[in-house]
């Protein structure tokens, strides 16, 4: 598998307006990019620190993987993503060696990016998520 670099952080947050806010007048980053992931049920907003990006992500939908993560968990780091080249054939690879797959194909996600994530519990309690730029 060809990992280049840390693509995002993503963060479950209850209020997304709230939470640019802190990113933008506490940290001085600058929000670049909001989105709505219809099928994901989450909005999110984007900012860049160095080469890497913080995700944030907000629910639109109580049922949704966020919705659910933050009932469950509260606010805090959802997942880390990784970029990689060749997403089906990483998926192949890290299937083939006992991971335990959420997507077994790669599905669209925010910012046009092709997406599959890797179940915590074969993670070492990390949500993983795999990106390549299409």
């Amino acid at each position: 598998m060809d990992v280049s670099h840390i693509e995002h952080i993503g963060i479950a947050v209850k209020n997304l307006d709230k939470a640019i806010e802190y990113y933008q007048e506490i940290l001085g980053l600058k929000c670049y990019a909001i989105e709505e992931v219809k099928d994901q049920k989450v909005k999110t907003a984007f900012f860049m620190v160095g080469q890497t990006k913080i995700e944030l992500l907000e629910s639109t939908d109580p049922e949704g993987p966020i919705g659910k993560f933050i009932e469950k968990k509260g606010e805090g780091i959802h997942h880390l993503a990784f970029s990689v080249k060749g997403l089906q054939g990483a998926l192949s690879e890290i299937e083939s060696k006992g991971v335990t797959l959420i997507d077994k194909q790669p599905r669209k996600g925010a910012e046009g990016l092709n997406i599959a994530f890797l179940h915590p519990k074969s993670t070492n309690g990390v949500l993983t998520e795999l990106c390549e730029k299409p």
